[in-house]
């Protein structure tokens, strides 16, 4: 494995203990390990909409990769689900979409593959960039009437629904 796989891979996996860590108790949410998942998937998902992905378009000579559009819709599904309070719901919803998402991304004709093969020349450079990408600022979570709904709609654009339970 190259080093842009390896990068993005560990931090998939530094995401996953994150998660992990916040719902391990089924009664009390630990605030402070989803705070740390919560900003380390939206810089996540940053790192690779606006650098990774970009530079793999580039390097196809304008045209995206045919994975990123589906890349793109779980993306906006897992934003989605970070605005409201997390609950049992929301970990159970964002645990369905990470399971099917990474593997896109890490499997072996996923993202991160054709990025090393697109990117051989790059990859360090792009690893630098990765990993000097900004800290993403966190909203405090909002429970208005309309940001349930807009995250079911979102899960649904990218082929899911809001699970009901761990």
């Amino acid at each position: 494995m190259g080093p842009i796989y390896r990068f993005l891979a560990g931090d998939h996996a530094r995401l996953d203990a994150l998660l992990q860590r916040a719902f391990a108790d089924p009664n009390q949410i630990d605030l402070e390990s989803y705070s740390q998942f919560r900003a380390g998937l939206l810089r996540h998902i940053a790192m690779e909409e606006k650098i990774l992905l970009p530079a793999a378009q580039k390097a196809r000579g304008g045209e995206s990769l045919p994975i990123a559009a589906k890349l793109r819709l779980d993306h906006g599904a897992l934003a989605a689900l970070l605005v409201p309070t997390p609950t049992a719901a929301v970990a159970a919803s964002l645990r369905v979409i990470l399971a099917a998402h990474n593997p896109l991304e890490e499997g072996p004709d996923g993202l991160y593959q054709a990025c090393e093969a697109l990117l051989e020349d790059e990859s360090e450079d792009i690893v630098a960039r990765l990993q000097s990408a900004p800290e993403v600022k966190l909203a405090p979570f909002n429970d208005g009437p309309q940001v349930m709904e807009s995250a079911k709609r979102a899960l649904a654009r990218a082929g899911y629904e809001l699970k009901e339970e761990l």
